[in-house]
C-alpha cells in the first residue's frame, strides 16, 4: 500500500506549516500539500479599534517584516484620511523602508535561504544554517553579515523609534524628523551597504552559479512555474517598493492589467480551500481555475523574481547592471525560475542600497516639516508598498469617528500561497521516484517553498470565521480517552 510523507515543521521560514506528500504502491508521489494549521486573527481583531493604531497593530502581525506591514498601514491611513504626506516625511518613510528592506533580505539569504546553495541542499541537516554557512564561507564574512544588520537595525531604531515594531508612522506624515547627524550617519552606512551587496552577489556567483550541480538546478524544471506576476511600478515601469501603480504581466511578459491600490479588489479575487488556513488570490479576470500555471490560470506570483519581471528597468545604475545580468543568465524575460528569487533578492539588495545613498542627499530629509494635518473625514483607505516577500495590501473602511468597521489583508506570502503549492507538489513528483527518499530529496522539496521566503504567520485567515480543531484527551499511561472538537461552522462537541 502506499503511504505518506510528513515534514512537520517545515524550517527556515516564519510562521508555522506541514507537507504531507502520498505515495502510491510503486512509491512514487500521488499528491503533496503544503498545509498552514496556524490562525491568526488580525483582520477581527482590528475590528472596532481606532484607525489611528493599525500601523502598530498589525506590525505585531510579524516580527520579520513588521516594517512591511507598518508601511502599508500608515499608506492605507493617508488615503483613509484624504491626505498627502510632506515631502520631508516621503523621503523618511523611503528611507526608512529600503533599510528594512536591505536588512530583511540579507536575513533571507544568509541564514534562511542560503544553507541550502552555500552548505549544500544534501548537506547534513545539522550544518544547513547560519553556523554552517560561516563554516563554509569563514568566520570573517559571517562578521560581516552579522554587522551589516546590525548597523541597519540600530538605523532603523532612530528612524522609527524601534526596530521590530515602529511608531514612525502617521497619517500625513511621520512622528520624527531626520537629524543631520543621522543623515551623516546614512551615508556612510549607504555607501557601506553598496560594498556589502557587491560582495554578497560576488558570493553568490562563486558559490552557486560558478557551480554547474547548482545552476543546472536553478534552470531545471523542477523549480518551474510559468505564471502571472504582479508588482510595483512608477511610471516608467521602474521597480518601485514605496510608491506607484501595480502592473501585472501575463507569463509571456505582456502587460496585463496596471491597477492603483484603492481598486485592488476589482483585480484580486480570494479563493479558500478547507485543508488550509491561508487563503489563495486569484485574477479575478482569468477566474480561479485550481492549482495550475499557465495563462489559463488566474494565479500570479509577487516577490523579487515578479518584481524584476513587471519592471522594464531599474532606477539605480549599479543593480540595473546585475538586473540585465540576470536575465541574460536565465534567457530572458520573464523568468518563471523559482530559485532565481534568490538572485533577484540579491539585486534587490543592491537597489536598495543604492536608494539609500541617493535619499541620503535629499535636501527635504531633514526638513522639521514631518506631518500634514489637513485630515478629512474618514471612510475607506487602501494602503500598497512591496514588502520583502512581495505585494501587501491593507484596506480598512472607518465610521466617522475613525473606528475600524472593515479590515482585510491580503499581505505578500497570499500573493505566493497557490504558487507555492504547485512548487511543493512540482518538486515532491519531480524529485521522488520509487519509493526513494532520503533527508536531502525532502530537504529540496522544502526549498520548493523556501525560495519565496514565506510568512505564514502573516498569511493565515480562516473563512467564515471559525477555526476548526480537534483535541485528544490522553489518559496518563497516553492511552486516547475522548476528543474535544469544533467544527467549521464553530460547533463544538465531545466524543468518549
Amino acid at each position: 500500500m502506499g503511504k505518506t510523507i510528513v515534514i512537520d515543521p517545515i524550517t527556515r521560514l516564519e510562521g508555522h506549516g506541514k507537507i504531507d506528500i502520498v505515495l502510491d504502491d510503486d512509491g512514487n508521489v500521488q499528491n503533496a500539500y503544503l498545509q498552514v494549521p496556524e490562525l491568526r486573527g488580525f483582520e477581527k481583531f482590528a475590528e472596532g479599534r481606532p484607525a489611528e493604531d493599525m500601523p502598530q497593530l498589525t506590525s505585531r502581525i510579524c516580527g520579520v517584516c513588521p516594517g512591511a506591514h507598518h508601511m502599508a498601514g500608515t499608506k492605507a491611513l493617508d488615503a483613509l484620511f484624504q491626505v498627502e504626506a510632506t515631502p520631508a516625511a516621503k523621503a523618511i518613510r523611503q528611507m526608512y523602508y529600503n533599510l528594512h528592506t536591505f536588512e530583511d533580505h540579507v536575513l533571507h539569504f544568509f541564514i534562511l535561504g542560503g544553507p541550502d546553495f552555500i552548505v549544500g541542499p544534501d548537506a547534513p541537516k545539522a550544518e544547513r544554517n547560519i553556523l554552517g554557512v560561516i563554516h563554509k564561507v569563514g568566520v570573517d564574512t559571517g562578521k560581516q553579515v552579522i554587522q551589516i544588520r546590525l548597523r541597519a537595525r540600530k538605523l532603523i531604531a532612530e528612524i522609527a523609534g524601534k526596530t521590530i515594531h515602529p511608531v514612525l508612522g502617521l497619517p500625513g506624515g511621520v512622528a520624527k524628523p531626520v537629524s543631520p547627524q543621522i543623515r551623516q550617519e546614512l551615508k556612510d552606512f549607504a555607501a557601506d551597504a553598496i560594498a556589502f551587496a557587491q560582495f554578497s552577489l560576488k558570493a553568490f556567483d562563486d558559490l552557486v552559479l560558478a557551480n554547474g550541480q547548482y545552476k543546472e538546478l536553478i534552470l531545471s524544471d523542477v523549480y518551474f512555474h510559468k505564471t502571472y506576476y504582479m508588482g510595483m511600478v512608477d511610471s516608467a515601469n521602474r521597480m518601485n517598493l514605496y510608491d506607484g501603480d501595480i502592473r501585472v504581466i501575463d507569463p509571456d511578459g505582456q502587460e496585463f492589467t496596471r491597477f492603483q491600490p484603492q481598486d485592488y479588489d476589482k483585480v484580486i479575487g480570494e479563493h479558500v480551500e478547507e485543508w488550509s488556513f491561508i487563503k489563495f488570490p486569484y485574477l479575478r479576470q482569468v477566474g480561479w481555475k485550481g492549482f495550475a500555471d499557465g495563462k489559463e490560470s488566474g494565479i500570479y506570483r509577487v516577490a523579487p523574481i515578479a518584481r524584476l519581471n513587471v519592471s522594464d528597468s531599474l532606477a539605480t545604475p549599479l543593480a540595473q547592471a546585475e538586473y540585465e545580468r540576470l536575465y541574460a543568465t536565465l534567457g530572458g524575460k520573464p523568468a518563471h525560475n523559482t530559485l532565481a528569487i534568490h538572485w533577484a533578492r540579491l539585486v534587490e539588495i543592491l537597489y536598495c542600497a543604492e536608494e539609500l545613498q541617493r535619499i541620503a542627499t535629499l535636501e527635504e530629509l531633514t526638513s522639521p516639516k514631518i506631518r500634514n494635518m489637513n485630515l478629512q473625514t474618514p471612510s475607506k483607505g487602501v494602503g500598497i508598498v512591496e514588502a520583502p516577500r512581495g505585494t501587501i495590501i491593507h484596506h480598512y473602511e472607518t465610521d466617522q469617528n475613525g473606528i475600524i468597521t472593515r479590515c482585510n489583508l491580503i499581505v505578500a506570502s497570499l500573493g505566493n500561497s497557490a504558487a507555492m503549492c504547485m512548487s511543493v507538489d512540482k518538486a515532491a513528483r519531480k524529485l521522488i521516484k520509487n519509493g526513494i527518499v532520503n533527508d536531502g530529496l525532502l530537504n529540496m522539496v522544502e526549498m520548493a517553498f523556501r525560495a519565496y521566503d514565506p510568512c505564514l504567520g502573516c498569511a493565515t485567515h480562516s473563512l467564515p470565521g471559525k477555526m476548526p480543531i480537534k483535541v485528544n484527551l490522553l489518559s496518563t499511561d497516553r492511552k486516547k480517552i475522548g476528543e474535544l472538537i469544533r467544527d467549521e461552522q464553530g460547533l463544538d462537541k465531545k466524543v468518549f
